[in-house]
């Protein structure tokens, strides 16, 4: 599998969370930042913008449940507030009061949902390529053939039809060898992670009551190719404290076709 954690978090409840963190090397200056990958993803989605990102303070990226080298739970269904309280928990292993909490796509709906039980563990929050949305009742279906995909044929063949989808089509063909990396990274998913992370993203509600609601600073952050996730459904809130930015050239993984833009939004948000 392919991953940044090199740390992990041991439950009493026999759960792994594995996790990067930057504290060893001084970095605790400033916020602390969590960024969560997305859905077939791991920490080592976010290691393009790690350089930018990490001289902002402290930085932890765990492997979401399911993903990475993080364990999968014997469970039908890994619920947003299941996400959300393995994160808290992450939190207080590591002694962290507060910090700026930022998901791309599952992870933000993994962020929306702590930012509704756990507002006061946090000082900001971010979705990035991601929505407030809940599922259509056509989305609704496809997490329902996804899941019986992975249960039937595995999650490799999964992540072969998923990950074009996340690119921005030229970037198929100029960006081959991050393509095969995403594909690498996917196949490392726990099957049984996959079908319960997607049996969870089906059941979330609408949370956009969150972002409405919030005094926190919000950053909402869209890809201006992504076909996945169009940039009205990341901007459905405008408020003073909700900050709005479009990667033109992005699609679904900003954080990998152009690091660059998303590092620059990243840090300016956290070091506003």
């Amino acid at each position: 599998m392919i991953t940044l954690a090199d740390k992990k978090m041991h439950g009493e409840d026999g759960s792994v969370i594995a996790y990067y963190d930057n504290e060893h090397i001084g970095k605790t200056a400033g916020p602390t930042v969590i960024l969560l990958h997305g859905y077939c993803g791991s920490s080592a989605y976010w290691e393009r913008v790690l350089p930018t990102i990490k001289d902002a303070g402290r930085v932890i990226i765990p492997d979401l449940r399911g993903h990475g080298a993080s364990s999968a739970p014997e469970s039908d269904t890994y619920a947003m507030e299941d996400f959300a309280d393995d994160v808290i928990r992450l939190m207080d292993h590591l002694y962290v009061h507060q910090a700026y909490l930022i998901g791309h796509s599952l992870g933000g709906y993994i962020t929306l949902a702590a930012a509704e039980r756990h507002a006061e563990r946090l000082c900001g929050f971010g979705l990035v390529h991601s929505t407030a949305y809940a599922d259509s009742e056509e989305a609704k279906a496809g997490r329902d053939r996804a899941a019986a995909s992975i249960e039937e044929a595995g999650v490799d063949a999964f992540v072969e039809g998923l990950v074009p989808k996340l690119f921005a089509p030229e970037h198929l063909e100029s960006m081959p060898e991050q393509v095969e990396r995403v594909k690498a990274i996917g196949r490392g998913t726990s099957p049984r992670g996959a079908a319960a992370s997607a049996r969870g993203m089906k059941a979330r509600p609408d949370r956009n009551a969150v972002l409405e609601g919030t005094q926190l600073p919000v950053l909402l952050l869209a890809g201006g190719r992504d076909g996945l996730i169009a940039s009205e459904r990341t901007f459905s809130v405008t408020r003073s404290n909700v900050k709005h930015a479009l990667l033109e050239q992005s699609g679904h993984l900003g954080m990998i076709e152009t690091p660059e833009e998303e590092a620059a939004e990243l840090l300016a948000f956290v070091q506003r």
